[in-house]
């Protein structure tokens, strides 16, 4: 019963991956889909082992990430990664480019962003940075203004947090400029620690990313400061008001994770990441599966060179987390797509149109076929 779950399982997920592409999903037998990995992690093959592969986290250049959308998809295609969502923090300005890449390479993009909030109970000492990943359709959200303002607010407070850190670096001897770190972070990308931690490298003040984070950057440290974040259950509400899934980033990262796993359950989050690229970690898995919650996960990659983080690809998701994720996206997906095309069927304007050619044409078609 287990063998014939696990193929049912990943049949439905490979005709999702190849929907809208002219190659064949993948056959599949029990015997040749089912291998586990050294972690006892299922990796998701067909047959002659060829792994469909999903990447839910990952950053480009729009955000603090080192490649551009197109390299970031370039680079996922070279890892055999099928189905990527680009995640930046705080915008969505990079899936255009990078669903435009994925058409010449054969990838599904799953359009998603990385939302900075604040979880912030009664007791104030308990507050802490929490990051929801959001997952929309390839229509993006239903309500992208609402989204967007949500974004832009604290894109807005990026420039203020930014410029504080290093009022602070300044006031510890650690001299920058402004200008040096707008001039790393780039043109009309609100800066972050990553642009703050690259500026201090390359004037001297440590020798790596790493150790900026160590000494001077960590949740609390001396150079720390917050922006204009949101609660964490108001950025929930609009996330799951926009047509899109709402996932709980890298818990493993929180001072009290059970408490905020259960409080952002009750304010509508579907998910918590679960996975690395080093297996799954069982304590996290368990609070998923008392609390209800799908299991997901991702590497989290950015493109640092010379860097040990992980991988494009190098998270094994397992094949019926896979199932279980699309089986609660894809309703929520089409009636996202659905609100904006009665939209637009009810006001045919220009302004509405691109609301629904924003993030690609092309790929208008894959989430409607049920």
């Amino acid at each position: 019963m287990v063998d014939d779950a696990f193929t049912l399982a990943f049949k439905a997920v490979t005709e999702w991956v190849y929907l809208d592409q002219q190659s064949s999903p993948p056959s599949v037998s029990s015997a040749s889909a089912r291998v586990v990995d050294d972690f006892g992690v299922q990796k998701t093959m067909g047959r002659g082992g060829e792994k469909v592969v999903f990447e839910l986290h990952s950053h480009s250049k729009c955000s603090d990430g080192f490649l551009s959308p197109s390299k970031l998809v370039e680079r996922a295609h070279g890892n055999g990664v099928k189905v990527l969502a680009l995640t930046d923090h705080d915008t969505m300005a990079g899936i255009p480019e990078a669903m435009e890449a994925a058409r010449r390479f054969g990838i599904k993009i799953i359009p998603g962003v990385e939302i900075s909030t604040i979880y912030s109970p009664r007791n104030t000492e308990a507050e802490e940075p929490v990051h929801i990943l959001a997952y929309y359709s390839c229509c993006g959200p239903a309500k992208f203004e609402e989204l967007e303002n949500l974004l832009a607010n604290i894109r807005d407070g990026r420039y203020l947090r930014a410029k504080d850190m290093i009022l602070k670096l300044n006031k510890l001897n650690l001299p920058l400029k402004w200008e040096h770190v707008a001039r790393i972070a780039g043109k009309g990308v609100a800066p972050g620690r990553v642009h703050v931690a690259r500026a201090m490298v390359e004037a001297g003040h440590v020798e790596n990313l790493k150790q900026a984070f160590a000494k001077y950057l960590y949740d609390g440290g001396p150079a720390y400061s917050t922006g204009s974040e949101p609660l964490a259950e108001e950025a929930i509400q609009v996330i799951c008001e926009t047509g899109g899934l709402a996932v709980l980033a890298h818990p493993w990262a929180l001072k009290n994770p059970v408490a905020v796993i259960r409080w952002l359950k009750d304010a509508g989050l579907h998910g918590l990441e679960v996975y690395r690229s080093d297996g799954k970690l069982a304590v996290y898995s368990d609070l998923a599966d008392a609390y209800g919650l799908l299991k997901l996960g991702g590497s989290d990659f950015h493109g640092r060179v010379g860097n040990s983080e992980s991988e494009l690809g190098s998270v094994n998701l397992p094949v019926l987390a896979l199932h279980d994720f699309l089986k609660v996206a894809r309703p929520i997906w089409c009636g996202a797509i659905r609100d904006i095309l009665e939209n637009y069927a009810e006001e045919p304007s220009d302004t509405n149109l691109e609301r629904i050619t924003r993030l690609n044409r092309s790929y208008l078609e894959r989430d409607m076929v049920t």
